[in-house]
């Protein structure tokens, strides 16, 4: 071949060699912006559905009418399409109107044996209602709405229903001034106030067997003599507590099956209540002052009592002008409050937040009612003009107190971390603390890598340094096979095999911890002591084949004497040891399952990259140390472990990533309960195991929903933030040893 073609073959080359740099370099550069665009389009995306989490309330004015009415209002409602309002005079003349136009729909004139005298309602969700009267007589109302579809067109058609009778029940023998009353399906509780005293009766409802006819039992309850005005009475669910609340502040706890006050002191000091309600479920009590406080209370329990109970203030609302009404969300810890002269505050209980303070268009607030969506209200001003509003209030229940505060929930002793989104009762307050998820998440990971880290580490080491590169080949690729084992399997072992076996030999498992380094330690020294000859036959490096008999005589020797050491230490029974001489819990699928399970799917991860690391340090390094008289665990901690400290340092961080977002495993080898407990015999949930647990539950768009992406968030930022700093730290480290 010429000169000349040569040198154009070359040249045909080198521009080849090019195109496939340029090309490599286009296309390594490509997936790596690929890749921080996916991130990128992950983090605003979470964002997209957590923002709205944190979004004040808003309402706007859609209609406003006039009602053909005479009597002033007593009680207005809207039913839960929005489509149809109630409102009653107090003098009985019940309204039903288009909610959007005012025109009239239905009017009916309640039959009434004498001049309303008291109005109870007993909860917004029941559209029970209760008028005393002046004869001593109770009419028991409901506002109801049949819901139909001719000609496929929704028909809603509203109507009252007299429950006991058009007559009424008799409560006492003169009027009532107060006014109370609890619905069950078991009996009917109205206590009121006449003349002075306290009234009250109950109807206990007994049905017949076949007949399914229900009867009234009658029962006259003797009420305690009260010592304060009876301004204000609520009966609590269940029909177990009666409040009695005075204008002045006073309030009286009674228990309504010993009929005696179980807890007495002031609800508010130095101001008038203007107004108490229920919030939704009729566990938490609401009042109102004229000083512009809102306070929240309810009933905990008291050891120190003789009663067992007491009144707890729970948490205060400010508001900026003087309440006059409260009114209460149907199907949520919401309350709206509002003021004589229009300005509206709606609130959120549980996360204490004041999501809306606006002044309405209203000036002359008579009357206020809330949709049971809580996505309308009505507000009537004067006598007869109503305002109809549209309510933009999605996800009230977040807060960051919420999230990561301790709250103190209904009926809990003490404010408390509680993670607990749904119930069966539809009077559930929802609770989305963070902190015991955060906890198990960072708990799991620390007891996986506190397994995982040292057997990792120290495998790695002896494997790139000691180990014959023959074994090595066999050791290495096993060890990484490892890791193509799918965590589910882990799981699915860890929760069926792994939990049953470490409860049951529980002695075992402590013993190994302690004979497995003292019975190493025995065999290398007695290694020592047998003749030179013997030792010289094992070549270099294969000494820990001669180890693999011992870990395994050991593992079977502790576990065939788990049972005796049992009986002899522990008297037979070693969990029941520890939960009663000890105090402390056991939980089957604990913190322990978790950690050795998920240890054994980190370990292959940490292995392979601070193998691969210690091994990839220049030969020349660890010959000079060799050369200049160091031993070879001197060039092994002097030179070797600096210089593949930032490779060492980022298989931690990248085990420890794994263990924070690993799944199956937790989910199948714990309770997933949330707690905080450092206990490494008690369970946890994890971040992303609650995410798999309840994602599938949820309504899509729910403030339920939504946390859960909130929480995906936070393990993203958590993710983010740790490989950050240990980037960070690698590059110093790279700096520092870089130039050895």
């Amino acid at each position: 071949m010429k000169q000349s073609e040569v040198r154009a073959a070359a040249s045909a080359q080198r521009r080849w060699r090019h195109i496939k740099d340029k090309m490599t370099t286009a296309t390594i550069t490509a997936g790596g912006i690929g890749v921080l665009l996916s991130i990128l389009l992950i983090f605003f995306y979470l964002l997209y559905e957590i923002l709205p989490l944190f979004t004040s309330a808003d309402i706007e004015l859609e209609e406003q009418f006039t009602l053909p009415v005479t009597e002033a209002p007593l009680y207005h409602a809207i039913e839960e399409q929005t489509e149809i309002g109630f409102r009653l005079g107090n003098q009985g003349d019940a309204l039903f109107f288009n909610a959007q136009n005012g025109d009239e729909v239905l009017r009916e004139q309640l039959p009434l044996s004498s001049a309303i005298r008291s109005f109870a309602l007993e909860s917004e969700d029941s559209r029970v209602i209760a008028l005393g009267q002046d004869d001593g007589r109770v009419l028991i109302v409901k506002h109801d709405y049949r819901v139909s579809y001719p000609g496929d067109k929704r028909v809603i058609t509203p109507l009252l229903r007299y429950p006991y009778g058009n007559d009424g029940v008799e409560v006492a023998e003169a009027a009532l001034d107060k006014l109370a009353l609890r619905d069950s399906e078991d009996a009917l509780l109205i206590v009121g106030v006449s003349d002075g005293h306290l009234v009250g009766r109950r109807w206990t409802k007994e049905e017949d067997f076949l007949t399914e006819e229900v009867t009234l039992e009658e029962e006259i309850l003797k009420l305690p003599t009260l010592d304060v005005p009876a301004d204000y009475l609520l009966i609590g669910p269940r029909q177990h507590w009666l409040y009695v609340l005075s204008q002045q502040g006073d309030y009286r706890l009674i228990d309504m099956r010993s009929l005696k006050i179980t807890d007495r002191g002031r609800l508010a000091e130095g101001g008038s209540l203007t107004d108490a309600r229920f919030l939704l479920g009729g566990i938490s009590l609401l009042t109102a002052t004229d000083k512009g406080e809102i306070s929240q209370w309810f009933v905990v329990r008291d050891a120190s009592r003789d009663t067992g109970y007491r009144l707890q203030f729970v948490r205060r609302f400010d508001v900026e002008s003087t309440p006059s009404e409260l009114v209460t969300e149907h199907r949520r810890k919401g309350f709206l409050s509002v003021s004589r002269d229009g300005h509206l505050d709606i609130y959120h209980s549980t996360s204490e937040r004041r999501l809306l303070s606006q002044d309405l268009d209203a000036k002359q607030v008579s009357g206020l009612a809330i949709a049971p969506r809580a996505d309308a209200l009505l507000v009537e001003s004067g006598q007869g003009t109503i305002q109809r509003y549209a309510v933009h209030n999605e996800h009230p229940e977040v807060s960051w107190s919420v999230l990561w505060s301790k709250v103190w929930y209904e009926s809990y002793p003490e404010p408390d971390y509680v993670w607990q989104s749904s119930a069966a009762d539809n009077d559930f307050e929802p609770k989305y603390s963070f902190a015991p998820l955060a906890f198990g998440t960072l708990k799991a990971a620390f007891y996986a890598m506190l397994i995982a880290a040292p057997l990792a580490i120290c495998g790695a080491i002896y494997t790139a340094y000691f180990m014959a590169p023959a074994l090595r080949r066999k050791v290495k690729p096993i060890i990484e096979l490892m890791e193509a084992l799918p965590t589910v399997i882990l799981g699915f072992l860890a929760g069926l095999w792994l939990a049953p076996f470490i409860e049951r030999n529980l002695p075992a498992v402590f013993s190994v911890f302690i004979a497995m380094p003292v019975s190493i330690l025995a065999f290398a020294w007695c290694w020592s002591r047998i003749p030179a000859d013997w030792r010289n036959r094992v070549p270099d490096g294969w000494h820990p084949v001669l180890l693999v008999p011992v870990v395994i005589a050991v593992v079977m020797g502790c576990v065939e004497l788990s049972a005796p050491m049992e009986r002899a230490f522990f008297s037979g029974d070693m969990r029941a040891w520890l939960t009663n001489d000890l105090g402390i819990a056991f939980d089957q699928r604990n913190a322990l399952v978790v950690g050795v399970a998920m240890g054994f799917a980190v370990i292959p991860t940490i292995f392979s990259i601070a193998e691969d690391a210690i091994f990839s340090v220049p030969k020349h390094l660890s010959y000079g140390s060799l050369a200049l008289g160091a031993t070879p665990w001197q060039s092994l901690v002097g030179v070797v472990m600096p210089t593949a400290s930032p490779g060492i340092f980022s298989a931690l961080m990248i085990g420890m990533g794994r263990a924070v977002g690993e799944t199956m495993i937790v989910l199948m080898a714990t309770g997933n309960t949330p707690i905080m407990d450092a206990n490494i015999f008690e369970g946890m949930r994890t971040l992303a195991a609650n995410i798999a647990v309840e994602i599938g539950e949820t309504e899509v768009d729910s403030s339920h929903y939504r946390v859960l992406f909130l929480a995906a968030f936070v393990l993203f930022m958590f993710t983010f933030v740790v490989n950050t700093v240990a980037e960070t730290v690698r590059q110093r480290l790279r700096q520092r040893y870089g130039n050895l």
